[in-house]
């Protein structure tokens, strides 16, 4: 019995000892198993971030690819080069994550490729901002040059009024036209300011309270000039000399027309141009022997 009371006493310390070595084991292993999945945890967070930060990248590079072809840059090949990362990147979200090491590696992956979304969106941001600039100061030429294009027409419109109304002061009959019209006309009789499709000119007037001496056959002349007074084209030109009260002047008339005056008529002249008139301002005034019965300016657009 003593001796059998040994032997159980030393298997039940064996057996207590390879258990309190199995419990050692046993909760070493747990604490390395916590320790792994706590590491786990984190790397994890970390990719989390990382894909959100990218996803965030992927938005600005869109807004910004958008605005560049806007502003008509040029972002083909920097957006291949986005279309492969994103190729990339479904691959790196679409991974497992079995082992740190695992993670470690696609973690890695993602920070490089977030290094070069950034790099790209930096590069791309500083070409927005540098074609910005460029259209900032074209459109400040254009403003420009818009204003003096403006003001040389006002200029030019002003030159045609002040021949006018030197042809009227200095050359005016002692009677004179009244409603005094002039019309541009392209075919089909309708109306156009633009010169290349202009081809005929609708000049129409009142004669009202004509002096007892001027009435009867008179002869009326049509003349037209550009605003330095030039007159415009024709095949067969008539020069005349007319005697106004302040002296004679001559005159290039396009067209000579008889007419029997009386009192009071309204007239008009139908002139068709031989030659397309280029853009610009023109006189159009129309003349007795004895001087300048009516004159009125007109302007067409390109």
């Amino acid at each position: 019995m003593r001796t059998y009371a040994i032997i159980i006493t030393i298997l039940f310390l064996i057996s207590a000892i390879a258990a309190f070595s199995l419990w050692r084991q046993s909760s070493g292993f747990m604490q390395k198993n916590k320790e792994q999945q706590v590491t786990i945890d984190s790397l994890l967070s970390v990719k989390t971030r990382l894909e959100t930060t990218l996803d965030s990248l992927k938005t600005a590079f869109a807004d910004l690819k958008t605005e560049n072809e806007t502003l008509e840059g040029r972002t083909s090949v920097t957006s291949d080069l986005i279309a492969m990362k994103e190729a990339s990147l479904k691959k790196l979200k679409a991974q497992s994550s079995r082992t740190i090491q695992e993670l470690r590696l696609q973690i890695e992956a993602l920070q490089k490729t977030k290094t070069e979304y950034e790099t790209v969106i930096a590069v791309l941001r500083a070409e927005n901002e540098q074609l910005k600039a460029e259209n900032a100061a074209l459109k400040a030429e254009n403003t420009t040059l818009k204003g003096e294009k403006d003001q040389l027409a006002v200029q030019v419109d002003d030159l045609a009024k002040k021949l006018e109304e030197q042809i009227r002061r200095t050359q005016s009959a002692t009677f004179k036209a009244s409603s005094f019209r002039v019309e541009v006309a392209r075919r089909g009789d309708k109306l156009t300011a633009r010169a290349k499709k202009a081809r005929e000119l609708n000049i129409s007037f009142d004669l009202a309270d004509v002096p007892k001496p001027y009435q009867g056959i008179q002869k009326l002349y049509l003349s037209i000039t550009d605003a330095n007074g030039k007159p415009i084209s024709t095949a067969n030109p008539t020069n005349v000399t007319v005697h106004a009260p302040s002296g004679d002047v001559p005159v290039i008339a396009l067209q000579t027309r008889p007419v029997n005056l009386a009192s009071t008529q309204r007239l008009s002249f139908n002139y068709k141009l031989e030659e397309k008139l280029a853009a610009g301002n023109y006189v159009a005034a129309i003349y007795c022997d004895k001087g300048l019965l009516g004159a009125s300016s007109f302007r067409l657009t390109k």
